[in-house]
């Protein structure tokens, strides 16, 4: 097996390994038309639904997160190439201030 293969290998388990470490139990209700989806999805992809479902929910938490809105407040916090950059009143600041907190409760 090529150097490349085994180094591709080796990093797949590592995130594999990873991965795993972090993973925790959750139960969720979803409506029966998703769980249909769920299990159709999983079988063409031959992974089982908890995986298909973790993967999914990561994405999408992922793009949520990046696309949630900034919404220019009055406040001025600082000045970058002499425009004004107002504070963010939208939901971010909050959302990454609870963020923070789960993220210190869990550590």
């Amino acid at each position: 097996m090529p150097d490349r293969q085994i180094n591709s290998l080796l990093d797949e388990l590592e995130h594999r390994a990873k991965r795993a470490a972090n993973e925790r139990e959750v139960t969720l209700k979803v409506d029966q038309e998703d769980l249909i989806r769920l299990k159709a999805l999983a079988e063409v992809y031959g992974i089982g639904i908890d995986e298909l479902t973790a993967c999914l929910l990561h994405n999408i938490l992922m793009e949520v997160e990046a696309k949630l809105p900034y919404r220019a407040g009055k406040k001025i916090i600082r000045v970058e190439d002499d425009d004004p950059v107002y504070e963010d009143i939208g939901p971010t600041p909050r959302y990454l201030e609870a963020k923070r907190r789960f993220e210190k409760d869990c550590a």
